[in-house]
This record gives structure tokens, C-alpha cells and sequence, in this order.
């Protein structure tokens, strides 16, 4: 491997770029609920523009949140081997590539259109901001919820530049869901949070307490994908890929136990990919047939 492909796949490691997986396809979602809704042709180069600010921002947000925990991640077995604690990339590097994908955030945002140019500083400040909370308040996985929540409604501006109700239902599905599985994944760290008194919701609830709260989040998560196709009144296929979705939230919940978290990462990251990836695929077909 050359070294410039060497460097590259660094900094997508940095950024775990395959976690985008998670919100992109609400960004899709929200795209193509907004081209339906107000009866608008498919342009390429807008959606184009919405995909780049989603890779932007996030690449942003996991860089910063990656230079900012630098020093925690030095004393946490678990995360010793990321890039910069590893020694692979510097802080100071990690730090210019957040700036360069802020400035290419909003600097995307102003060829969409004044709205999205406008918020987008708002949106930085709520996805960056993210990385601090955990340093004082136990509701910082609420907040990484909240970050990604942005990427249905985003995208829904980026074609209308006014908000709707629908695109905010899918927001909150977003919302409630990130925050569940991100309280399952902080379960890995809880004595570790513990002793360097950093919050969380299993520093504050315990195991048994964080995953009760983690059920309650995703059972609001999916109240709002319900709500959401009856508002809509959408078709079958909406509702197949409203019960998959749940049915995998479901599962997750079904193979973390408080007294077996071998199988965290399995519930975090392959069942929440494939969730969104398939409640996205037939969301999309709905919409295509209306």
C-alpha cells in the first residue's frame, strides 16, 4: 500500500467512516421525502451536496471528538490502540483535519441554499459540542443523538429551505435510537468513566439501570417510526421496513444482558447499520410509489 492510500486509510479509521452507515440513510430518507412532498425532479448535484455535508460533518465531529478524549483514550485499555494514542496520526494533524471538514462543511452548505448556509455553524457547535458533555453531564449520549438527528431534517432543507412536520418525526426516531445504542456502547467503559469521573448513563444508572433506560429510548424510537407512517398514511412497504427496524431493535436489546456484554459491538454496529440500511431501502420503494 503506498503511503498517501496508507494515510487515507488512517484517517478513515480515525473517524470509523464505516459508522456513517448509521445516519446517512435518514439523510436519504429525508432527500427523497422532501422531493416527494413538494413534487420537485431528482438533481444530482444537490444530493450530492447533501451526502458531502454528512460525510463532512461527521468526519469533523469524530476527529474532534477522537483529539479531544486523546488523553482518556492513552489510559483506556480498550481504546490505547486508536490512531493517536497509537502514535499512527498527530493531534495536531487530527486537529487541522477537523478544521478543513468544518470549513468544507459550510462551505458545502452555501451552495444549497441561505437557510442551510446559515444553520450550519449552529449545526457544528451541536456535533462538535458533543465530545465535551461527557465531562459534565450524563446526558451526553441525548446530545450524540441530537447531533445526528440533524441528518433527515437537513436534508429535507436542503431541498425545501422551509421544515415540516414528517421530516422532524424521522429526526426524533433518529434522536431516541442513536441515544439507546449509544448507552449500550458506553457499557464497555463504565468502570473506566467511573474512575477517571467522566458521566454516563451506566456510570450513573448502573448496568441494570442503563439498559432499562436504553429499552425506554428505543421504544420511543419506535413510537415515532409508527407515528410517523400513520401521519404519512404510507403504504405496506413503509410498515415492512418499520417492522424490521423494530424487530432489530428488538434483537439488540435480546443479546446484551447486564450480566454478558460480550456482544456489545455485535448490537452497536452490524444490527444499527443493518436497521437503518433496511428501514432506508423501504422507505425509499414507498415513496417511489406514490
Amino acid at each position: 500500500m503506498s503511503s498517501s492510500a496508507k494515510t487515507i486509510t488512517n484517517y478513515l479509521s480515525l473517524v470509523k467512516f464505516s459508522h456513517t452507515i448509521f445516519a446517512l440513510p435518514f439523510a436519504v430518507i429525508g432527500y427523497f421525502l422532501a422531493l416527494t412532498a413538494k413534487h420537485k425532479s431528482f438533481e444530482l448535484k444537490l444530493f450530492l451536496f447533501v451526502i458531502l455535508c454528512m460525510v463532512f460533518a461527521r468526519s469533523a465531529a469524530m476527529a474532534f471528538n477522537r483529539f479531544i478524549d486523546r488523553k482518556f483514550d492513552e489510559q483506556n485499555e480498550r481504546t490505547v490502540v486508536r490512531e493517536i494514542p497509537a502514535g499512527i496520526i498527530k493531534p495536531s494533524n487530527a486537529l487541522i483535519f477537523v478544521i478543513i471538514n468544518c470549513l468544507l462543511f459550510i462551505g458545502t452548505t452555501y451552495f444549497i441554499n441561505p437557510l442551510c448556509f446559515f444553520l450550519s455553524p449552529v449545526a457544528l457547535v451541536v456535533i462538535l459540542g458533543y465530545s465535551l458533555t461527557k465531562r459534565f453531564t450524563a446526558l451526553c449520549h441525548l446530545v450524540l443523538g441530537v447531533g445526528l438527528s440533524l441528518s433527515p431534517i437537513g436534508a429535507y432543507l436542503a431541498v425545501t429551505g422551509k421544515f415540516d412536520w414528517l421530516p422532524l418525526f424521522f429526526s426524533f426516531t433518529v434522536l431516541f435510537w442513536v441515544s439507546g445504542f449509544d448507552i449500550i456502547y458506553a457499557l464497555q467503559d463504565e468502570e473506566f468513566d467511573k474512575s477517571k469521573n467522566l458521566k454516563s448513563i451506566p456510570v450513573w444508572l448502573g448496568t441494570k439501570g442503563a439498559l432499562m433506560l436504553s429499552n425506554i429510548l428505543h421504544l420511543v424510537s419506535a413510537s415515532f417510526v409508527l407515528y410517523a407512517g400513520w401521519f404519512a398514511q404510507f403504504n405496506m412497504w413503509y410498515w415492512i421496513g418499520a417492522a424490521l427496524f423494530i424487530g432489530l431493535l428488538i434483537y439488540q436489546h435480546s443479546i446484551v444482558k447486564p450480566n454478558d456484554l460480550s456482544k456489545v459491538n455485535l448490537a452497536f454496529a452490524t444490527t444499527n447499520g443493518i436497521a437503518s440500511m433496511v428501514f432506508a431501502f423501504f422507505v425509499l420503494i414507498n415513496l417511489a410509489m406514490l
